[in-house]
């Protein structure tokens, strides 16, 4: 994590790269995912074997390959919008662990789709938006961190409609195990790694000087007592 190297620094600045940096990753992940749509477009192909088929070894590579597949242009806008925006907010705000979490939401996620998922072809990052929406809402509220809190309202306000996604038959053709399992991973995730990242401040009570010399002068008038 990026930390101010001395107490005159430009704080302005120092957020700003701190964001630039945050931005990296969640750009390339995105780029990507327009990339392979891209890639189906111009040459006609069909990627989706290579999303996620439970209990079948043709399925296996989706656990990593899955997020970067859709089934159209729709299906991958409403996925790369809010993951990109998600992905910032979790880089920024907790860049000691980002990457882990980032990483780990996706890994299990997709593995908790191969094991518990119907045999379909499971494509797209919905498990991943729903994994990181899970873990920046719940870990905002486990740190009970303020302004993690108030990132947790605003995932709320934003995305509060996605908790839908998490039952079956509420969408039509659409990967509910993936959105279920994503935010199970979210919380599993949040509660593992409450102890590491942005904590709440510690709060400390300093005794006023006045009321102290008050209580010092009171315990020596009841010796002369």
């Amino acid at each position: 994590m990026l930390q101010p190297e001395t107490e005159h620094f430009d704080e302005g600045r120092f957020y700003r790269r701190k964001f630039f940096l945050s931005i990296i990753i969640p750009g390339i992940f995105t780029a990507l995912m327009w990339l392979v749509m891209s890639v189906e477009l111009i040459f006609g192909l069909d990627l989706s074997g290579f999303g996620i088929y439970p209990l079948h070894a043709e399925g296996l590579p989706g656990i990593i390959l899955s997020p970067f597949v859709h089934s159209g242009i729709r299906h991958l806008f409403n996925n790369s919008l809010p993951l990109f925006l998600l992905s910032v907010a979790l880089f920024f705000f907790y860049s000691e662990v980002a990457l882990k979490i980032f990483s780990y939401t996706w890994l299990l996620t997709g593995a908790l789709v191969w094991f518990g998922g119907r045999e379909v072809w499971h494509i797209g990052a919905s498990g991943l938006v729903y994994g990181l929406a899970s873990f920046l809402f719940f870990s905002g509220i486990i740190r009970r961190y303020f302004r993690l809190v108030a990132l947790s309202l605003l995932i709320v306000f934003l995305y509060g409609e996605m908790v839908w996604g998490i039952f079956p038959g509420v969408y039509q053709n659409v990967s509910w195990e993936s959105h279920m399992l994503g935010t199970l991973s979210g919380i599993l995730l949040a509660v593992l790694y409450r102890k590491e990242g942005p904590q709440a401040p510690v709060k400390v009570w300093e005794e006023d000087d006045s009321d102290s010399e008050s209580e010092s002068r009171g315990r020596g008038e009841e010796k002369k007592g």
